[in-house]
């Protein structure tokens, strides 16, 4: 009878015992949004996957709001930045001027915009969660022709794990976020696109 009862009290003991620290949830549209406007100078390794099946991989800083820097290791040594309204895309391979958009035309303006609010009316088109993380697909309420982005976290505690971009042609470009580490001596001319451009024509 002791041995049934000691095993009784070991087994809820164990599953206790492995229990994971904190339980992954929903996450609400106000937790993620608290979050990514309290985001403010990071840097980690990134892997991108792109829409013809092709991998990347780099660095990414992030200076919020409205600054980003993605620096792609070899063999591809692309650069691809957004800083002062504009996101501009480096090819190391070209003597060219690098391509140009209005950042406020990308999905990618939805999370480094000044104030993140997903609860804005039409914005979010997709809240799930699939028993680990939570994803949220956004867009551009008066654009939505500019294509959206799908964040996916995981928590609590908040944690931006990956972000799949679709463009108005349907192209899809997904990031996957390594160990994102807090950076806040990130020089503002890490994200200056002139300065870059200039920097190049030397």
């Amino acid at each position: 009878m002791k041995h049934i009862t000691r095993a009784s009290l070991a087994l809820p003991l164990m599953l206790i015992l492995t229990l994971p620290a904190a339980a992954a949830e929903k996450l609400s549209l106000n937790q993620i949004s608290k979050y990514l406007n309290a985001l403010k100078t990071v840097k980690g390794d990134f892997t991108q996957i792109n829409d013809d099946g092709t991998i990347s991989t780099g660095t990414i800083y992030i200076r919020r709001p409205g600054r980003a820097r993605f620096e792609y290791s070899p063999p591809d040594e692309a650069l691809v930045m957004a800083g002062g309204g504009q996101v501009a895309i480096f090819d190391s391979k070209s003597n060219q001027p690098p391509e140009q958009y209005p950042l406020k035309r990308t999905p990618l303006n939805l999370i480094l915009d000044r104030n993140v609010n997903l609860g804005r009316a039409n914005m979010v088109v997709g809240h799930s969660f699939d028993g680990t993380t939570t994803s949220v697909t956004a867009q551009d309420p008066e654009n939505p022709e500019f294509g959206n982005i799908r964040l996916v976290f995981s928590g609590p505690p908040v944690e931006l794990r990956q972000w799949v971009i679709t463009n108005g042609e349907g192209s899809k470009t997904t990031v996957i976020l390594g160990e994102m580490d807090d950076a806040p001596s990130l020089p503002a001319a890490l994200f200056s696109i002139p300065s870059e451009m200039q920097s190049r024509s030397r």
